[in-house]
């Protein structure tokens, strides 16, 4: 099994839901708010009066096979905007119930 920890904008949340819906990837926690800035380039985003917007974070576990195509709709999105920021992380998961 995979983690895939997806953080985006939160003006993403339509087409981020959609992506995991066209994937079939049913099952997954979100953190409504996360602020943070990207390691390279893009607008920090903290929620505050200088920088509102903020981020939100999902954490998909799932097969091994599915984490592939999921990253590349990912990459696809954020070629797409990437002054929005779009990242993910990827790594094992062991044991669960």
């Amino acid at each position: 099994m995979k983690a895939v920890l997806i953080v985006y904008n939160q003006a993403l949340t339509d087409v981020m839901m959609d992506i995991l819906d066209k994937q079939s990837l049913r099952g997954f926690t979100q953190w409504d708010i996360t602020k943070g800035r990207g390691s390279e380039n893009g607008e920090p985003h903290y929620g505050n009066h200088t920088w509102p917007s903020k981020n939100i974070a999902t954490l998909v576990i799932t097969e091994e096979k599915r984490v592939e195509p999921l990253l590349t709709k990912l990459r696809e999105l954020n070629s797409q905007t990437e002054e929005q920021g779009t990242r993910a992380f990827v790594w094992s998961i062991e044991g669960g119930m």
